[in-house]
């Protein structure tokens, strides 16, 4: 049995955190692509460190049987393209630092050609349908602690880091540099949120706050106003413990303190812990890879699962082998709070997706187009669509048709 009474913690890290630098860059990289050509294949990698950018992995700018020379002259033009789209990023994200600056820092471009055997593998030719772009295993949550249908804890942390950024961007609180990280550690009872316990950020700053020396108390005293907004009356109480910076000073940050790399905050982009994790990252893949793509349509399926009031949580397993269409099983979990057996789910849900085959998922969720470097802080999940097509595995358009299951 689950229990319902627990203390439970997320943490979540800002665009300016090394490795997001690394996410917004790769995914700047996937957009670019993108935009040129739908059909495009990107694998970037991007690492940060003082005054550096690296790209690396293999990219494809041609539609799949195009002409061979046509597809290469495309890629090439589009990789020659990606300097001052990535200094754009840099710049967006605010650092203009002397030891991680957008205009100043040094740049390396290492992609080349997709393998011929992976590109095999993927594409569609004759009778055979489009491939998972590798194995794997991917789930989606979905819970009814938040209007967002997230998991507390990260949804909250998420919030504070979101919040300080606005403030920071509009001028309001210029005393804020791009890096920073929260966590938040909530008391449940009977499931539900009641409390935090903890609230612990860190934040980079300038050395001086107006005339003053930068300590952690001013620090707090700066932020806290923010951060209390985020979160619902009555939530914090007397009791609430403040970690503000407690490592005493954070004026060195970003890529030029910690160096940074894609794909190494997983449990960021996805739920806090809250649920599992296939391993595969999301940053800088091209929605071929169903490290990405199954993963969103996995979110997608179990957020219109609790949307519809058919359970309060919900999990969803996926998996694939690379190069094949069909996916290899499907699992759904509702941790003992559904309203219908969980094994009609797993019948119903991957046909509304056309099967839940990779060439399916891009096509319902609209995902060949650049979408990607709006997703690369502050969660891939518990955001709102926009118009351009973003996020739209967090629609919930399949609401009505899985009440009739009910």
């Amino acid at each position: 049995m689950s229990r319902t009474d627990y203390i439970f913690t997320s943490e979540s890290v800002s665009e300016g955190h090394p490795d997001k630098v690394a996410d917004r860059i790769s995914d700047t990289v996937v957009d670019a692509f993108l935009a040129a050509e739908p059909e495009a294949r990107v694998a970037c990698e991007t690492l940060v460190t003082t005054n550096r950018i690296v790209l690396a992995g293999e990219v494809r700018a041609g539609k799949p049987g195009g002409s061979k020379a046509e597809n290469k002259a495309l890629t090439k033009d589009i990789v020659r393209s990606l300097e001052p789209k990535v200094r754009q990023a840099v710049k967006e994200i605010g650092y203009e630092q002397k030891g991680f600056h957008w205009s100043k820092a040094k740049f390396a471009c290492f992609l080349h050609e997709q393998s011929a055997h992976i590109a095999m593998g993927v594409d569609a030719a004759g009778a055979k349908d489009e491939g998972a772009g590798d194995q794997g295993i991917m789930f989606g949550y979905a819970c009814d602690e938040t209007p967002e249908l997230m998991p507390a804890t990260l949804q909250y942390s998420h919030n504070i880091l979101r919040r300080l950024a606005e403030v920071r961007r509009s001028g309001e609180r210029p005393e804020l540099e791009p890096d920073s990280k929260s966590q938040v550690t909530l008391r449940y009872q009977d499931g539900k949120p009641v409390e935090v316990l903890k609230i612990v950020v860190s934040t980079q700053h300038k050395k001086r706050l107006g005339l003053q020396l930068a300590t952690p108390k001013r620090i707090e005293a700066l932020i806290r106003p923010y951060v209390e907004s985020v979160f619902p009356d009555g939530l914090i109480t007397k009791k609430t413990k403040w970690l503000v910076n407690p490592t005493g000073r954070f004026e060195i940050g970003g890529p030029d303190g910690d160096a940074g790399l894609t794909g190494r905050k997983i449990i960021v982009d996805t739920y806090g812990g809250a649920a599992p994790h296939g391993g595969g990252a999301f940053s800088g893949k091209d929605p071929t890879k169903v490290d990405r793509s199954a993963a969103y349509a996995c979110r997608y399926l179990a957020k219109n699962v609790v949307a519809a009031g058919l359970a309060r949580k919900c999990t969803i397993q996926i998996s694939y082998a690379i190069g094949v269409a069909q996916p290899l099983s499907f699992y759904v979990d509702l941790h003992d709070t559904g309203e219908v057996d969980p094994r009609k789910l797993e019948e119903i849900l991957p046909q509304l997706i056309g099967g839940a085959t990779p060439r399916a998922i891009r096509e319902h969720l609209g995902l060949n187009r650049p979408i990607y470097a709006r997703t690369a802080a502050y969660g891939h999940f518990g955001r709102t669509p926009d118009n351009e097509g973003g996020f739209s595995w967090e629609r919930t358009d399949l609401v009505e048709e899985l009440k009739k299951v009910a």
